[in-house]
């Protein structure tokens, strides 16, 4: 058997031949050439990879499908395994095609297409923002002029808060043009690509988890202390989970379970929901999405559920055993603490001994992206770290207290000219 893999991003943090362990496929790679090179990463050569390739533009050249489907045949493809955001639709459309086992574009797309997922929630009674379609920028006007503003414009089916803005001014209307935006992947031939949605003050909370045979094995609610789209801060971003007798956690609990059955899903997969909290205690949809969540997402429920929520669904699609059985609770509680890119020089980073010890032995993961003498750009997108920690504690207030520590420790200590 045959296993294609489309992938976007670290090949380190997705280690795919430990996760098809127990079977004895050949493993065909198709990659983003640009993510590769972010990442600092050569494409693999070794068994059980028969065939490696990486390919520009990865995220909207309609060429990543074209050669996938050559892929397919040339090897006997058996399986398509997609883990992230913009190949989800993209390997449903390949399985429908070649009638391979997996999710379809009637699980993907309500997941992917956020027109799509604004109509399935509506209908099932989740409250969202009021929304359009718009094609331009006389489209985002007409929206403006009855809704009035500030207004959220974003890709149909984007990812990451790329192309993402946020109107608050006449002005700022006035030059939108979706051409200066950068692009997205593409829908059907002549569809809108943007979706405009009123703008909805409050928090940022978020639902991660994972269902496994049709079932959700695991799932936590947490709070974005931060705002997402805006990933040009300087700051530390902290990312809380709720305690577990929290009324709002709860609350934001039932919230994700009523969505993940407006929207459906295959039998096997990770979501994350992020949720607004208004002024006024409302709950509204943001978005869902169908893999699990990124920004370092993934790293925090590990650690907390003791498995990565990206491997386990993949190990279920394949017929492979995973040790989980009924729905779980944390082993123990986890936040992170996340540095966008700033412009500059990377001189120095923070020295290791000036961290207390007790806090020290609470960070489980800590990531550098770079080294003293990098010349670092402008963040590009949400996910676009400097640095990455996840800190463990008993429980919320011992996880942010902790990052507070971690927080001041590194920007005391990081040196930028």
């Amino acid at each position: 058997m045959t296993v294609l893999v489309l992938h976007r991003g670290s090949l380190r943090a997705n280690p795919y031949p430990e996760w098809f362990a127990g079977r004895d496929d050949d493993l065909v790679l198709l990659a983003s050439s640009e993510q590769l090179e972010l990442h600092g990463e050569e494409l693999p050569r070794a068994a059980p990879w028969v065939h490696v390739e990486a390919l520009p533009d990865y995220d909207t050249s309609p060429r990543v499908h074209e050669r996938a489907v050559e892929l397919i045949e040339k090897y006997g493809v058996t399986d398509v395994v997609a883990c992230q955001e913009n190949d989800i639709e993209r390997a449903a459309l390949l399985r429908r095609r070649f009638g391979l086992p997996g999710q379809l574009p009637g699980t993907a797309t309500p997941y992917r297409d956020k027109w799509e997922m604004k109509r399935a929630a509506g209908a099932a009674g989740i409250a969202v923002a009021r929304h359009a379609l718009v094609s331009d920028a006389a489209g985002l006007r007409g929206f403006a002029a009855e809704h009035g503003l500030p207004v959220v414009v974003k890709p149909r089916r984007g990812a990451g808060s790329i192309g993402l803005s946020t109107v608050r001014t006449p002005e700022e209307l006035r030059a939108w043009d979706p051409g200066d935006r950068p692009t997205a992947p593409a829908g059907a031939p002549g569809e809108p690509a943007w979706l405009a949605e009123e703008y909805v003050e409050g928090e940022m909370h978020h639902v991660d988890g994972v269902v496994l045979d049709g079932a959700v094995v695991t799932l936590w609610p947490s709070h974005y202390r931060y705002v997402l789209a805006d990933y040009r801060d300087r700051g530390g971003r902290v990312d809380l989970p709720h305690d577990p007798d929290s009324e709002l956690g709860g609350r934001l609990a039932a919230f994700a379970d009523e969505t993940l059955a407006a929207l459906g899903g295959p039998e096997n997969f990770a979501f994350h929901i992020e949720v607004f909290r208004t002024p006024d205690d409302r709950l509204v949809l943001c978005e869902a999405a169908c893999r699990a969540g990124g920004a370092g997402v993934r790293d925090v429920q590990r650690e907390m559920f003791g498995f990565d929520p990206a491997a386990y669904p993949v190990r279920r699609q394949l017929g492979l055993p995973v040790p989980v059985s009924g729905r779980l609770r944390p082993a123990r509680f986890a936040g992170q603490l996340l540095f966008t890119k700033r412009p500059g020089k990377l001189v120095a980073w923070p020295r290791p001994g000036d961290l207390p010890a007790e806090v020290a032995e609470a960070v489980a993961v800590s990531h550098r992206f770079g080294r003293p003498g990098d010349v670092v750009a402008e963040a590009q997108h949400s996910g676009d770290f400097l640095a990455a920690f996840v800190v463990t504690g008993a429980d919320r207030a011992q996880c942010a207290e902790r990052i507070g520590v971690v927080e001041e420790w590194f920007l005391a200590g990081l040196v930028m000219e």
